[in-house]
Protein backbone atom coordinates (compact mmCIF):
# COMPACT_ATOMS: atom_id res chain seq x y z
CA UNK A 1 0.00 0.00 0.00
CA UNK A 2 1.41 3.44 -0.75
CA UNK A 3 1.52 5.98 1.94
CA UNK A 4 1.10 9.55 1.69
CA UNK A 5 3.79 12.20 0.30
CA UNK A 6 4.70 15.03 1.06
CA UNK A 7 2.35 17.61 -0.36
CA UNK A 8 2.12 21.76 -1.01
CA UNK A 9 -0.72 22.58 -2.74
CA UNK A 10 -1.64 26.55 -3.51
CA UNK A 11 -5.17 27.12 -2.56
CA UNK A 12 -7.04 29.56 -0.60
CA UNK A 13 -5.60 32.17 1.81
CA UNK A 14 -7.18 34.32 4.96
CA UNK A 15 -8.16 37.86 3.90
CA UNK A 16 -6.76 40.87 5.71
CA UNK A 17 -8.51 41.64 9.30
CA UNK A 18 -10.44 45.25 8.41
CA UNK A 19 -9.11 47.50 10.91
CA UNK A 20 -11.55 50.04 10.05
CA UNK A 21 -14.24 49.18 12.96
CA UNK A 22 -11.50 48.87 15.78
CA UNK A 23 -10.12 52.48 15.02
CA UNK A 24 -13.31 54.25 14.50
CA UNK A 25 -14.24 52.42 18.23
CA UNK A 26 -11.34 54.51 19.54
CA UNK A 27 -12.29 57.89 21.52
CA UNK A 28 -10.08 59.67 19.49
CA UNK A 29 -11.78 63.17 19.44
CA UNK A 30 -10.99 64.11 23.10
CA UNK A 31 -7.35 63.43 22.81
CA UNK A 32 -6.98 65.92 19.96
CA UNK A 33 -10.03 68.71 21.84
CA UNK A 34 -6.96 68.56 24.92
CA UNK A 35 -4.16 70.31 22.87
CA UNK A 36 -5.58 73.95 23.12
CA UNK A 37 -4.89 73.00 26.82
CA UNK A 38 -0.89 72.73 26.08
CA UNK A 39 -1.39 76.74 23.62
CA UNK A 40 -2.42 79.07 26.41
CA UNK A 41 1.16 79.73 27.29
CA UNK A 42 1.52 81.16 23.70
CA UNK A 43 -1.80 82.71 23.59
CA UNK A 44 -1.32 84.58 26.86
CA UNK A 45 2.25 85.62 25.66
CA UNK A 46 0.51 87.57 22.63
CA UNK A 47 -1.58 89.30 24.78
CA UNK A 48 1.01 89.86 27.38
CA UNK A 49 2.65 92.06 24.13
CA UNK A 50 0.19 93.94 22.69
CA UNK A 51 -0.57 95.18 26.39
CA UNK A 52 2.79 96.56 26.21
CA UNK A 53 2.77 98.10 23.24
CA UNK A 54 -0.20 99.97 23.75
CA UNK A 55 1.27 101.67 26.76
CA UNK A 56 -0.61 101.74 30.66
CA UNK A 57 -4.37 101.15 29.46
CA UNK A 58 -3.49 99.46 26.78
CA UNK A 59 -1.76 96.92 29.33
CA UNK A 60 -5.09 97.24 31.21
CA UNK A 61 -6.96 96.20 28.42
CA UNK A 62 -4.34 93.30 27.30
CA UNK A 63 -4.80 92.05 31.38
CA UNK A 64 -8.80 91.98 30.85
CA UNK A 65 -8.49 90.34 27.63
CA UNK A 66 -5.93 87.70 29.17
CA UNK A 67 -7.91 86.51 32.03
CA UNK A 68 -10.84 85.98 29.59
CA UNK A 69 -8.51 83.87 27.17
CA UNK A 70 -7.63 81.71 30.42
CA UNK A 71 -11.17 81.65 31.82
CA UNK A 72 -12.06 80.13 28.61
CA UNK A 73 -9.35 77.70 28.28
CA UNK A 74 -10.19 76.37 31.59
CA UNK A 75 -14.00 75.99 30.39
CA UNK A 76 -12.13 74.20 27.34
CA UNK A 77 -10.64 71.99 29.96
CA UNK A 78 -13.62 70.85 31.78
CA UNK A 79 -15.36 70.46 28.79
CA UNK A 80 -12.26 67.99 27.44
CA UNK A 81 -12.60 66.09 31.13
CA UNK A 82 -16.47 66.02 30.59
CA UNK A 83 -16.22 64.53 27.35
CA UNK A 84 -13.94 61.99 28.60
CA UNK A 85 -15.59 60.80 31.27
CA UNK A 86 -19.13 61.20 29.66
CA UNK A 87 -17.60 58.96 26.86
CA UNK A 88 -16.55 56.01 29.69
CA UNK A 89 -20.19 56.71 31.15
CA UNK A 90 -22.24 55.67 27.19
CA UNK A 91 -20.02 52.86 26.72
CA UNK A 92 -19.95 51.27 29.79
CA UNK A 93 -19.19 47.13 30.21
CA UNK A 94 -22.69 44.91 28.83
CA UNK A 95 -22.85 43.61 32.68
CA UNK A 96 -20.37 45.04 34.99
CA UNK A 97 -18.75 43.76 37.93
CA UNK A 98 -19.20 45.18 41.25
CA UNK A 99 -16.02 45.97 43.05
CA UNK A 100 -14.66 43.94 44.73
CA UNK A 101 -17.69 40.87 44.86
CA UNK A 102 -15.53 38.87 42.86
CA UNK A 103 -18.30 38.10 40.26
CA UNK A 104 -17.83 34.55 38.94
CA UNK A 105 -17.59 34.24 34.86
CA UNK A 106 -19.93 33.78 32.45
CA UNK A 107 -20.58 30.82 29.88
CA UNK A 108 -21.18 31.36 26.58
CA UNK A 109 -21.07 29.30 23.42
CA UNK A 110 -18.04 28.88 20.63
CA UNK A 111 -18.49 31.12 18.13
CA UNK A 112 -15.68 29.14 16.03
CA UNK A 113 -14.76 26.18 15.81
CA UNK A 114 -11.68 24.31 13.41
CA UNK A 115 -9.84 21.00 13.40
CA UNK A 116 -7.29 19.25 11.33
CA UNK A 117 -7.82 15.74 9.30
CA UNK A 118 -4.52 14.06 8.19
CA UNK A 119 -4.01 13.43 4.92
CA UNK A 120 -6.24 10.32 4.01
CA UNK A 121 -4.68 6.26 3.57
CA UNK A 122 -4.65 5.76 0.10
CA UNK A 123 -4.15 2.33 -1.82
CA UNK A 124 -5.25 0.51 -4.21
CA UNK A 125 -8.29 -0.59 -2.74
CA UNK A 126 -8.22 2.20 0.04
CA UNK A 127 -10.99 4.62 0.46
CA UNK A 128 -11.71 7.39 2.76
CA UNK A 129 -14.57 8.90 4.03
CA UNK A 130 -15.17 12.31 6.08
CA UNK A 131 -18.48 13.11 8.46
CA UNK A 132 -18.84 16.28 10.00
CA UNK A 133 -21.75 17.21 12.49
CA UNK A 134 -23.08 19.83 14.98
CA UNK A 135 -25.32 18.49 17.38
CA UNK A 136 -28.40 20.86 17.74
CA UNK A 137 -27.85 23.71 20.12
CA UNK A 138 -29.63 25.22 22.82
CA UNK A 139 -27.75 28.93 22.92
CA UNK A 140 -28.98 31.94 20.99
CA UNK A 141 -26.18 31.60 18.01
CA UNK A 142 -27.86 31.57 14.41
CA UNK A 143 -26.34 32.04 10.90
CA UNK A 144 -23.11 30.52 10.33
CA UNK A 145 -21.64 27.88 8.31
CA UNK A 146 -19.73 24.48 8.40
CA UNK A 147 -17.31 23.38 5.53
CA UNK A 148 -14.08 21.12 5.23
CA UNK A 149 -11.75 21.84 2.28
CA UNK A 150 -8.30 20.62 1.20
CA UNK A 151 -5.49 22.18 3.19
CA UNK A 152 -3.97 24.16 0.93
CA UNK A 153 -1.28 27.21 0.90
CA UNK A 154 -1.89 31.05 0.43
CA UNK A 155 -1.93 32.48 -2.79
CA UNK A 156 2.06 33.58 -2.44
CA UNK A 157 3.28 31.34 0.45
CA UNK A 158 6.51 32.52 1.57
CA UNK A 159 9.34 30.45 0.65
CA UNK A 160 10.86 27.82 3.31
CA UNK A 161 13.23 25.28 3.73
CA UNK A 162 12.51 22.20 4.37
CA UNK A 163 14.72 18.81 5.81
CA UNK A 164 13.93 16.79 3.01
CA UNK A 165 13.27 16.73 -0.52
CA UNK A 166 9.60 16.79 -1.48
CA UNK A 167 7.79 15.01 -4.42
CA UNK A 168 6.85 18.20 -6.72
CA UNK A 169 3.00 19.17 -6.19
CA UNK A 170 1.35 20.42 -9.26
CA UNK A 171 0.47 24.08 -9.10
CA UNK A 172 -3.06 24.87 -8.59
CA UNK A 173 -4.62 28.30 -9.27
CA UNK A 174 -5.87 30.06 -6.33
CA UNK A 175 -9.60 30.01 -5.76
CA UNK A 176 -12.03 33.38 -6.04
CA UNK A 177 -11.48 34.97 -2.49
CA UNK A 178 -7.75 33.65 -2.14
CA UNK A 179 -6.41 36.82 -1.08
CA UNK A 180 -4.76 37.33 -4.38
CA UNK A 181 -4.42 40.64 -6.01
CA UNK A 182 -7.23 41.45 -7.18
CA UNK A 183 -9.38 38.83 -6.03
CA UNK A 184 -12.88 39.86 -4.24
CA UNK A 185 -12.46 39.43 -0.37
CA UNK A 186 -14.41 36.61 0.83
CA UNK A 187 -15.99 36.44 4.34
CA UNK A 188 -14.10 34.34 6.37
CA UNK A 189 -17.14 33.16 8.06
CA UNK A 190 -18.69 31.56 5.03
CA UNK A 191 -17.93 28.19 3.01
CA UNK A 192 -15.46 28.91 0.35
CA UNK A 193 -16.39 27.81 -3.55
CA UNK A 194 -14.22 25.17 -4.02
CA UNK A 195 -15.54 23.11 -0.06
CA UNK A 196 -14.97 19.71 -0.23
CA UNK A 197 -18.05 19.58 2.17
CA UNK A 198 -20.51 21.47 3.99
CA UNK A 199 -22.76 20.90 6.36
CA UNK A 200 -26.46 22.00 5.73
CA UNK A 201 -27.34 22.97 9.48
CA UNK A 202 -27.27 21.32 13.27
CA UNK A 203 -28.80 18.06 13.92
CA UNK A 204 -27.89 16.85 10.41
CA UNK A 205 -24.52 14.94 9.70
CA UNK A 206 -22.90 15.44 5.85
CA UNK A 207 -20.95 12.89 4.82
CA UNK A 208 -18.03 12.36 1.52
CA UNK A 209 -15.12 10.99 0.10
CA UNK A 210 -11.84 12.74 0.75
CA UNK A 211 -9.22 13.71 -1.59
CA UNK A 212 -8.02 10.73 -3.81
CA UNK A 213 -4.18 10.26 -4.54
CA UNK A 214 -0.58 9.28 -2.94
CA UNK A 215 -0.30 12.57 -2.61
CA UNK A 216 -3.78 13.77 -1.44
CA UNK A 217 -3.38 16.41 1.12
CA UNK A 218 -4.79 17.01 4.52
CA UNK A 219 -8.06 18.75 5.34
CA UNK A 220 -9.03 21.87 7.04
CA UNK A 221 -12.49 21.90 8.50
CA UNK A 222 -14.00 25.09 10.51
CA UNK A 223 -17.39 26.02 11.50
CA UNK A 224 -19.19 29.39 12.37
CA UNK A 225 -21.91 30.65 14.41
CA UNK A 226 -24.57 28.35 15.58
CA UNK A 227 -22.84 25.51 13.68
CA UNK A 228 -19.33 26.21 16.04
CA UNK A 229 -20.48 24.47 19.10
CA UNK A 230 -20.26 21.06 19.35
CA UNK A 231 -18.63 20.51 15.98
CA UNK A 232 -17.63 17.45 15.15
CA UNK A 233 -15.14 15.47 12.05
CA UNK A 234 -14.62 11.89 11.48
CA UNK A 235 -12.36 10.06 8.98
CA UNK A 236 -12.75 6.13 8.37
CA UNK A 237 -10.30 4.51 5.70
CA UNK A 238 -11.18 1.10 4.44
CA UNK A 239 -8.24 -0.41 2.97
CA UNK A 240 -8.92 -4.38 2.21
CA UNK A 241 -5.27 -5.15 0.34
CA UNK A 242 -3.39 -7.20 2.33
CA UNK A 243 -0.33 -5.18 3.30
CA UNK A 244 -2.00 -2.43 5.35
CA UNK A 245 -5.06 -4.22 5.34
CA UNK A 246 -7.49 -2.88 8.53
CA UNK A 247 -10.01 -0.70 9.07
CA UNK A 248 -8.62 3.36 10.34
CA UNK A 249 -10.78 6.08 12.29
CA UNK A 250 -9.73 8.82 13.67
CA UNK A 251 -11.67 12.11 15.73
CA UNK A 252 -10.26 15.44 13.92
CA UNK A 253 -8.69 17.81 16.16
CA UNK A 254 -7.54 21.17 16.18
CA UNK A 255 -4.30 22.53 15.56
CA UNK A 256 -1.82 22.51 18.09
CA UNK A 257 1.82 22.31 19.42
CA UNK A 258 2.03 19.28 20.92
CA UNK A 259 0.71 16.11 20.58
CA UNK A 260 1.34 12.67 22.30
CA UNK A 261 1.31 9.44 21.11
CA UNK A 262 2.19 5.66 22.87
CA UNK A 263 2.27 2.73 20.92
CA UNK A 264 4.25 3.12 18.04
CA UNK A 265 6.85 0.86 16.54
CA UNK A 266 9.64 0.75 14.06
CA UNK A 267 9.51 -3.09 14.19
CA UNK A 268 10.10 -5.07 10.92
CA UNK A 269 6.56 -5.35 9.63
CA UNK A 270 5.19 -2.35 11.17
CA UNK A 271 4.92 0.77 8.85
CA UNK A 272 4.23 3.94 11.08
CA UNK A 273 4.10 6.99 9.89
CA UNK A 274 3.60 10.61 11.32
CA UNK A 275 0.85 12.87 8.95
CA UNK A 276 1.51 16.49 9.75
CA UNK A 277 -0.83 19.23 8.33
CA UNK A 278 -0.34 22.88 8.20
CA UNK A 279 -3.56 25.05 7.37
CA UNK A 280 -1.93 27.90 8.91
CA UNK A 281 -1.16 31.24 6.85
CA UNK A 282 2.54 30.86 8.36
CA UNK A 283 5.00 27.95 8.18
CA UNK A 284 5.74 25.39 11.58
CA UNK A 285 8.78 24.44 12.72
CA UNK A 286 8.59 20.92 13.93
CA UNK A 287 10.63 18.42 16.72
CA UNK A 288 9.83 14.93 16.87
CA UNK A 289 10.97 13.05 19.90
CA UNK A 290 11.06 9.16 19.94
CA UNK A 291 11.32 7.05 23.06
CA UNK A 292 11.89 3.72 23.22
CA UNK A 293 13.11 1.28 25.91
CA UNK A 294 16.25 2.69 26.69
CA UNK A 295 15.03 6.33 26.83
CA UNK A 296 15.16 8.92 23.91
CA UNK A 297 16.46 8.40 20.26
CA UNK A 298 18.41 11.18 19.45
CA UNK A 299 18.30 11.77 15.28
CA UNK A 300 18.80 15.13 14.10
CA UNK A 301 16.66 14.47 10.63
CA UNK A 302 13.42 14.80 13.48
CA UNK A 303 14.34 17.94 14.58
CA UNK A 304 13.61 21.36 12.72
CA UNK A 305 11.40 19.70 10.30
CA UNK A 306 9.48 22.83 8.08
CA UNK A 307 6.12 22.64 7.28
CA UNK A 308 5.19 25.26 4.80
CA UNK A 309 1.60 27.26 4.85
CA UNK A 310 -1.25 24.83 4.01
CA UNK A 311 1.35 21.39 3.30
CA UNK A 312 1.58 18.04 4.08
CA UNK A 313 4.08 15.82 4.97
CA UNK A 314 4.25 11.97 5.65
CA UNK A 315 7.15 11.14 7.88
CA UNK A 316 8.09 7.23 8.57
CA UNK A 317 9.14 6.75 11.81
CA UNK A 318 11.73 4.23 10.37
CA UNK A 319 13.57 6.86 9.35
CA UNK A 320 14.27 8.70 12.43
CA UNK A 321 15.51 4.97 14.40
CA UNK A 322 18.77 3.47 13.55
CA UNK A 323 17.09 -0.24 13.96
CA UNK A 324 13.66 -1.58 14.98
CA UNK A 325 12.72 -0.53 18.22
CA UNK A 326 9.33 -2.46 19.46
CA UNK A 327 7.60 -0.09 21.46
CA UNK A 328 7.58 3.69 20.77
CA UNK A 329 6.79 7.18 22.38
CA UNK A 330 6.31 10.17 19.99
CA UNK A 331 6.05 13.64 21.03
CA UNK A 332 5.25 16.15 18.52
CA UNK A 333 6.86 19.18 19.82
CA UNK A 334 5.65 22.35 17.24
CA UNK A 335 8.39 25.20 18.22
CA UNK A 336 6.64 28.07 15.94
CA UNK A 337 3.34 27.95 14.44
CA UNK A 338 0.36 25.10 15.01
CA UNK A 339 0.17 22.29 13.32
CA UNK A 340 -2.70 18.68 12.98
CA UNK A 341 -0.60 15.78 13.97
CA UNK A 342 -1.59 12.21 13.29
CA UNK A 343 0.27 8.56 13.65
CA UNK A 344 -0.92 5.89 11.38
CA UNK A 345 0.48 2.34 12.06
CA UNK A 346 -0.11 -0.63 9.95
CA UNK A 347 1.51 -4.48 11.10
CA UNK A 348 1.77 -5.96 7.71
CA UNK A 349 -1.69 -8.28 7.17
CA UNK A 350 -2.39 -8.18 10.96
CA UNK A 351 -4.03 -4.95 11.63
CA UNK A 352 -3.96 -1.49 10.53
CA UNK A 353 -5.35 2.48 12.39
CA UNK A 354 -4.69 5.72 13.72
CA UNK A 355 -3.13 5.82 17.18
CA UNK A 356 -5.30 8.42 18.71
CA UNK A 357 -3.28 11.36 20.39
CA UNK A 358 -3.12 11.41 24.41
CA UNK A 359 -4.48 13.44 26.87
CA UNK A 360 -0.91 15.18 28.36
CA UNK A 361 1.31 13.50 30.85
CA UNK A 362 -1.19 12.66 34.32
CA UNK A 363 -1.06 10.40 36.92
CA UNK A 364 -3.66 8.76 36.04
CA UNK A 365 -4.55 7.59 32.52
CA UNK A 366 -8.52 5.73 31.88
CA UNK A 367 -8.94 4.49 28.22
CA UNK A 368 -12.33 2.84 27.38
CA UNK A 369 -13.35 0.68 24.55
CA UNK A 370 -12.45 -2.83 24.57
CA UNK A 371 -14.12 -5.32 23.01
CA UNK A 372 -15.20 -8.59 24.78
CA UNK A 373 -14.05 -10.58 22.08
CA UNK A 374 -10.17 -9.22 22.56
CA UNK A 375 -7.84 -11.38 21.32
CA UNK A 376 -4.83 -10.02 22.62
CA UNK A 377 -3.87 -6.55 24.11
CA UNK A 378 -0.68 -4.40 24.44
CA UNK A 379 -0.02 -1.97 26.75
CA UNK A 380 2.45 0.23 26.82
CA UNK A 381 3.97 3.36 28.86
CA UNK A 382 6.21 6.18 28.50
CA UNK A 383 7.47 8.28 32.39
CA UNK A 384 8.99 11.61 32.17
CA UNK A 385 13.20 11.65 33.09
CA UNK A 386 12.37 13.24 35.85
CA UNK A 387 11.18 9.68 37.77
CA UNK A 388 10.46 6.55 37.43
CA UNK A 389 6.48 5.37 37.69
CA UNK A 390 5.18 2.60 39.55
CA UNK A 391 1.55 1.50 38.64
CA UNK A 392 -1.35 -0.07 39.56
CA UNK A 393 -3.29 -1.89 36.22
CA UNK A 394 -6.85 -2.47 36.57
CA UNK A 395 -10.02 -3.26 34.46
CA UNK A 396 -13.94 -1.71 34.89
CA UNK A 397 -15.91 -4.62 34.71
CA UNK A 398 -19.74 -4.92 34.47
CA UNK A 399 -19.08 -4.33 38.97
CA UNK A 400 -16.59 -2.15 39.08
CA UNK A 401 -12.22 -2.00 38.99
CA UNK A 402 -10.08 -4.89 39.58
CA UNK A 403 -6.73 -6.04 38.78
CA UNK A 404 -6.23 -8.81 36.22
CA UNK A 405 -4.33 -11.72 37.73
CA UNK A 406 -0.88 -11.45 36.51
CA UNK A 407 -0.79 -8.22 35.71
CA UNK A 408 -1.53 -5.60 38.45
CA UNK A 409 1.28 -3.53 38.14
CA UNK A 410 3.80 -2.06 35.73
CA UNK A 411 7.12 -0.42 36.46
CA UNK A 412 8.56 1.98 34.08
CA UNK A 413 11.96 3.85 34.14
CA UNK A 414 12.20 7.52 33.95
CA UNK A 415 12.34 8.77 30.10
CA UNK A 416 12.02 5.65 28.97
CA UNK A 417 9.26 3.15 27.33
CA UNK A 418 8.12 -0.18 29.24
CA UNK A 419 5.45 -2.57 27.23
CA UNK A 420 3.73 -5.23 28.72
CA UNK A 421 1.40 -8.00 27.17
CA UNK A 422 -1.68 -8.41 28.44
CA UNK A 423 -3.42 -11.28 26.33
CA UNK A 424 -6.88 -12.08 26.46
CA UNK A 425 -7.25 -9.63 29.75
CA UNK A 426 -10.73 -9.01 29.48
CA UNK A 427 -12.38 -12.55 29.38
CA UNK A 428 -15.44 -12.06 27.19
CA UNK A 429 -16.37 -9.25 29.00
CA UNK A 430 -16.36 -5.59 27.96
CA UNK A 431 -14.17 -3.28 29.88
CA UNK A 432 -11.92 -0.46 30.31
CA UNK A 433 -8.59 0.13 31.34
CA UNK A 434 -7.10 2.59 33.96
CA UNK A 435 -3.60 3.21 35.21
CA UNK A 436 -2.93 5.44 38.46
CA UNK A 437 -0.05 5.45 41.11
CA UNK A 438 0.68 2.22 43.21
CA UNK A 439 1.51 4.87 45.82
CA UNK A 440 -0.44 8.16 46.13
CA UNK A 441 2.33 9.81 47.43
CA UNK A 442 4.43 9.39 44.30
CA UNK A 443 2.35 10.39 41.44
CA UNK A 444 4.87 10.39 38.27
CA UNK A 445 2.74 11.59 35.34
CA UNK A 446 2.80 9.01 32.63
CA UNK A 447 1.71 8.74 28.73
CA UNK A 448 -0.04 5.21 27.82
CA UNK A 449 -1.98 3.53 24.99
CA UNK A 450 -3.14 0.06 24.31
CA UNK A 451 -3.23 -2.25 21.23
CA UNK A 452 -5.86 -4.06 20.84
CA UNK A 453 -6.75 -7.24 18.26
CA UNK A 454 -9.71 -8.78 17.29
CA UNK A 455 -9.37 -12.21 15.67
CA UNK A 456 -11.78 -13.94 13.24
CA UNK A 457 -12.46 -17.93 13.24
CA UNK A 458 -10.25 -18.46 9.93
CA UNK A 459 -7.56 -16.60 12.23
CA UNK A 460 -7.48 -12.95 10.36
CA UNK A 461 -7.16 -10.56 12.48
CA UNK A 462 -7.22 -6.19 12.63
CA UNK A 463 -5.68 -3.98 15.23
CA UNK A 464 -7.15 -0.80 16.98
CA UNK A 465 -5.51 1.81 19.32
CA UNK A 466 -7.05 3.15 22.29
CA UNK A 467 -5.44 6.13 24.47
CA UNK A 468 -5.86 7.57 27.76
CA UNK A 469 -8.78 10.15 27.38
CA UNK A 470 -10.68 12.89 28.75
CA UNK A 471 -14.24 12.14 30.34
CA UNK A 472 -17.23 13.23 28.20
CA UNK A 473 -17.96 15.79 30.33
CA UNK A 474 -20.97 17.94 29.64
CA UNK A 475 -21.17 16.74 26.05
CA UNK A 476 -19.37 14.52 23.09
CA UNK A 477 -19.91 13.39 19.85
CA UNK A 478 -18.56 10.84 17.38
CA UNK A 479 -19.90 11.81 13.39
CA UNK A 480 -19.67 8.91 11.59
CA UNK A 481 -21.85 5.80 12.64
CA UNK A 482 -23.22 3.25 10.34
CA UNK A 483 -26.30 0.54 10.84
CA UNK A 484 -25.79 -2.27 12.85
CA UNK A 485 -21.97 -1.57 12.99
CA UNK A 486 -21.48 0.22 15.62
CA UNK A 487 -21.26 -0.03 19.34
CA UNK A 488 -20.74 2.33 22.56
CA UNK A 489 -18.45 1.86 25.38
CA UNK A 490 -19.37 3.21 28.86
CA UNK A 491 -17.22 3.71 32.02
CA UNK A 492 -18.41 5.32 34.77
CA UNK A 493 -14.46 5.71 36.62
CA UNK A 494 -16.12 7.57 39.73
CA UNK A 495 -19.63 7.15 41.07
CA UNK A 496 -22.72 6.14 39.37
CA UNK A 497 -23.59 7.87 36.28
CA UNK A 498 -26.76 8.18 34.13
CA UNK A 499 -25.73 9.18 30.17
CA UNK A 500 -28.18 10.19 27.24
CA UNK A 501 -27.29 8.56 24.21
CA UNK A 502 -29.16 10.83 20.87
CA UNK A 503 -28.64 9.29 17.76
CA UNK A 504 -29.07 11.57 15.11
CA UNK A 505 -31.11 11.85 11.78
CA UNK A 506 -29.20 10.39 9.39
CA UNK A 507 -27.38 11.86 6.42
CA UNK A 508 -30.03 11.37 4.12
CA UNK A 509 -33.26 10.95 6.23
CA UNK A 510 -34.59 9.66 9.73
CA UNK A 511 -35.80 10.43 12.57
CA UNK A 512 -33.67 10.83 15.52
CA UNK A 513 -33.49 8.43 18.53
CA UNK A 514 -32.84 8.87 22.40
CA UNK A 515 -32.01 6.67 25.04
CA UNK A 516 -30.73 6.61 28.91
CA UNK A 517 -28.08 4.21 30.42
CA UNK A 518 -27.36 3.57 33.94
CA UNK A 519 -23.94 2.62 34.98
CA UNK A 520 -22.72 1.45 38.16
CA UNK A 521 -19.85 2.99 40.41
CA UNK A 522 -16.59 1.73 38.42
CA UNK A 523 -18.40 -0.15 35.93
CA UNK A 524 -18.88 -0.21 32.31
CA UNK A 525 -21.85 -1.11 30.18
CA UNK A 526 -21.48 -2.05 26.29
CA UNK A 527 -24.58 -0.51 23.95
CA UNK A 528 -25.53 -1.35 20.18
CA UNK A 529 -26.07 2.64 19.08
CA UNK A 530 -29.31 3.18 19.04
CA UNK A 531 -30.08 3.91 15.54
CA UNK A 532 -32.65 6.67 14.01
CA UNK A 533 -35.96 5.58 12.80
CA UNK A 534 -35.89 5.56 8.80
CA UNK A 535 -32.29 5.61 9.03
CA UNK A 536 -30.73 6.80 5.24
CA UNK A 537 -26.92 7.02 5.49
CA UNK A 538 -24.83 7.90 8.23
CA UNK A 539 -25.75 9.46 11.76
CA UNK A 540 -23.82 10.92 14.52
CA UNK A 541 -23.97 9.69 18.55
CA UNK A 542 -23.66 12.00 21.01
CA UNK A 543 -23.06 11.52 24.76
CA UNK A 544 -24.30 13.51 27.49
CA UNK A 545 -24.02 13.05 31.23
CA UNK A 546 -27.39 13.94 32.98
CA UNK A 547 -25.98 12.68 36.83
CA UNK A 548 -22.82 11.31 38.52
CA UNK A 549 -20.07 9.99 36.89
CA UNK A 550 -17.21 11.70 34.95
CA UNK A 551 -17.93 9.25 32.35
CA UNK A 552 -15.28 8.07 29.72
CA UNK A 553 -16.64 6.85 26.55
CA UNK A 554 -15.51 4.83 23.37
CA UNK A 555 -17.42 3.72 20.12
CA UNK A 556 -16.47 0.99 18.00
CA UNK A 557 -17.23 0.78 14.05
CA UNK A 558 -17.06 -2.87 13.21
CA UNK A 559 -17.37 -3.20 9.13
CA UNK A 560 -16.24 -6.90 8.61
CA UNK A 561 -14.88 -7.31 4.97
CA UNK A 562 -13.34 -10.58 2.92
CA UNK A 563 -13.70 -12.26 6.60
CA UNK A 564 -11.28 -9.86 8.18
CA UNK A 565 -12.71 -8.63 11.39
CA UNK A 566 -12.23 -5.12 10.68
CA UNK A 567 -12.93 -2.69 13.36
CA UNK A 568 -11.79 1.04 15.10
CA UNK A 569 -12.36 2.53 17.68
CA UNK A 570 -12.86 6.24 19.08
CA UNK A 571 -12.87 7.76 22.47
CA UNK A 572 -15.46 10.44 22.75
CA UNK A 573 -14.65 13.62 24.28
CA UNK A 574 -15.90 16.91 25.93
CA UNK A 575 -16.73 19.33 22.85
CA UNK A 576 -16.06 22.41 24.61
CA UNK A 577 -18.70 24.22 22.93
CA UNK A 578 -19.18 26.76 25.70
CA UNK A 579 -16.08 28.85 27.12
CA UNK A 580 -15.81 30.98 30.11
CA UNK A 581 -16.13 34.88 29.74
CA UNK A 582 -14.64 36.58 32.65
CA UNK A 583 -16.23 40.09 34.16
CA UNK A 584 -14.91 42.94 33.87
CA UNK A 585 -15.23 46.23 36.12
CA UNK A 586 -15.84 49.53 34.84
CA UNK A 587 -12.97 51.66 35.40
CA UNK A 588 -13.46 55.43 33.39
CA UNK A 589 -9.72 56.40 34.80
CA UNK A 590 -8.34 53.94 32.22
CA UNK A 591 -8.52 56.89 29.21
CA UNK A 592 -6.33 58.68 30.77
CA UNK A 593 -3.36 56.24 31.57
Amino acid sequence: MKKPAFRKKSGAGSPAEPTGPAVAAEPSGPARTSRPGRGRGPLAGRAGGAGRAGGAEGAGAAGSGGAAKTTQSLLAAAVVLAAVFGIAQVRPPAAPAKAGTGAAATTAQVERTSVVCPQPVQGLTGSTTLTAYTPPGTGSATGGAGWLSDAAAPAVPAAQPTTAPAAPAAATPAPTGSGAPGAPVQDKNAAPADARLTVPKPGTPATGPAANGDAAPGTGAVATGALAPGFTVTQTTVVTEQRGLGLSGLTCTPAATSFWFAGASTAADRVDYLSLVNTESAAAVVDIKLYGDKGLIDNDAANGITVSPGSSQAVLLSTLTKGAVADLAVHVVVRSGRVGAALHAADGGKGADWVPASDAPAPVQVMPGLPADTASARLVVWAPPEDDADLKIQLSGKNGWFSPAGNESIHVKAGMVAAVDLGKLTRDEVAGLRLSPSDDKHRTPVVAGLRVDRAAANGKTDAAWLTGSDPVGARATVADNRAGASTLYLTSSGEAATVRVTASAGSGGGTPATKEVQLPAGGTVALPAPEPAGLNGVFALTVETVSGGPVVAARMLSLPAKDVPMFTVQALRDDRSTVKVPQAGQDPGVVLR
